[in-house]
């Protein structure tokens, strides 16, 4: 079987949205102790405005901080090319520049129009100039909560343009929880049939309960790579009712316990998950960390 590739988004895509500020030296032991769980890659925060996302306002302090693992990439979210300017002084490993597909959605949560954004990461990859690896995240790939369905055309379409401009990567974002496994399977086909050089990643949030079901298919489609957050975290401020990502450790444990390779080292993945709630201050949605990994469980007698 193929090998499987996670990358763990919680202290950006997670923290960004918490109601509390969460202190900076556990921001570090967190993504520190990440670091040697065996993740691809972890994103660690924003170069976005403190303004703008408060949360991640100590980008440049957790990532001159960090402890690096050589085998991890450490990955930052850039709006613009203050943040391109802020994210290679951090030596960040990779720039994840992130835009809607849906022109309402881009509007709600961008401030801008799909066309101003593409225009604006544009010249953030001339800029870099080949200096990091670019990766490009599409919201909305599968729909939009504001206008409905969102063409598959569409996406094809900025994927193809942000491949020109010679991205290493592209990822396909479920924002809203509105995929479905058949219609996750359609786009990857086209997908695999037009870019497969390009390094591919699903992000799919659970917000209806079926972002497993989106990674199985996505797993038997031949996608390798999944963003997920510890615990589940996270979810779009700019969506109603667009719940959290879906859980990393979940995940990991769902295609672990079907004989893929992912690297991961489950049980101190788990171990952090556990410690999470102390950290953010409230439960988590994750639910492995909760009842145990499947052959942790010894069966119990016949109810009497």
């Amino acid at each position: 079987m193929n090998r499987i590739y996670f990358n763990e988004v919680a202290t950006r895509d997670g923290f960004q949205i918490e109601p509390n500020f969460i202190p900076t030296d556990q921001k570090i032991e967190l993504i520190d102790a990440l670091s040697q769980c065996g993740y691809a890659k972890v994103e660690v925060t924003s170069f976005t405005s403190p303004k703008a996302i408060p949360m991640l306002k100590d980008a440049e302090e957790v990532m001159s901080r960090i402890q690096r693992n050589p085998k991890v990439e450490y990955s930052v979210l850039v709006p613009n090319l203050r943040g391109a300017q802020r994210a290679l002084d951090s030596k960040a490993d990779e720039l994840n520049l992130v835009m809607s597909t849906s022109e309402t959605h881009n509007r709600s949560n961008l401030r801008m129009g799909r066309e101003e954004s593409f225009s604006a990461l544009r010249e953030v990859i001339e800029f870099i100039n080949g200096r990091i690896p670019i990766n490009v995240s599409l919201s909305t790939a599968f729909g939009c909560p504001m206008e409905g369905d969102v063409p598959q055309d569409v996406v094809m379409n900025y994927v193809s343009r942000f491949d020109n401009l010679g991205v290493r990567g592209v990822t396909i974002c479920d924002t809203t929880g509105m995929a479905q496994p058949v219609q996750v399977k359609k786009m990857i086909d086209v997908l695999h049939n037009q870019f497969k050089h390009l390094q591919l990643t699903m992000h799919f949030h659970n917000t209806r309960g079926m972002g497993l079901a989106n990674i199985l298919a996505s797993v038997e489609s031949g996608i390798t790579r999944f963003d997920g957050s510890l615990g589940g975290l996270g979810g779009c401020p700019y969506a109603p009712g667009a719940s959290g990502n879906v859980c990393s450790e979940d995940a990991i444990h769902m295609v672990d316990a079907m004989g893929y390779d992912t690297g991961i080292q489950l049980d101190a993945l788990l171990s952090i998950a556990k410690g999470l709630p102390r950290i953010v201050g409230h439960d988590i949605p994750g639910q492995v960390a909760k009842a145990g990994r499947i052959h942790d469980l010894h069966p119990e007698p016949p109810c009497q």
